[in-house]
C-alpha cells in the first residue's frame, strides 16, 4: 500500500501547505489584483467565471451587485471566514492577509 493510500488526508495537507506558503510569500510581489488573488491562494478555491470549491468571482459580484456594504461585508467574510452563504462548504478565515490586500481583492471581485 502506498503512503497515499494509507493517509488519505495527505493531498489535503499538501494543498493547505501550498496555500500557507502562498499566503506567507506571495502578496508582497503582486502588482495587480489578479496576481494578488493568485499569490493569496484565492484561486485554489475560486475562478473568474466557474464554481470550483467556492463560487466564481462573477457569481459573487452578481449576488452583491448594488449593495452599498458589499466590500465591507465581503472583506469581513474573507478575514473571518464564512459558512452557509454558498452551500455547505465553509470558507476558512484569511486573517493573515493585510487589510489593504483584502480590500483590493474584494473590490476587484465585486467588479467582475
Amino acid at each position: 500500500m502506498t503512503p497515499q493510500n494509507t493517509h488519505p488526508s495527505l493531498g489535503a495537507l499538501a494543498k493547505q501547505a501550498a496555500l500557507i506558503t502562498a499566503l506567507a510569500v506571495g502578496t508582497a510581489h503582486a502588482s495587480t489584483p489578479e496576481e494578488l488573488a493568485r499569490a493569496s491562494g484565492c484561486m485554489s478555491c475560486h475562478s473568474a467565471a466557474e464554481k470550483v470549491v467556492g463560487p466564481s468571482f462573477k457569481s459573487i459580484a452578481d449576488k452583491y451587485r448594488g449593495q452599498a456594504d458589499a466590500v465591507a461585508s465581503l472583506s469581513q467574510s474573507v478575514r473571518n471566514g464564512s459558512r452557509g452563504n454558498w452551500g455547505r462548504i465553509p470558507m476558512p478565515p484569511h486573517a493573515s492577509l493585510a487589510e489593504a490586500d483584502i480590500k483590493t481583492l474584494v473590490t476587484w471581485v465585486v467588479k467582475h
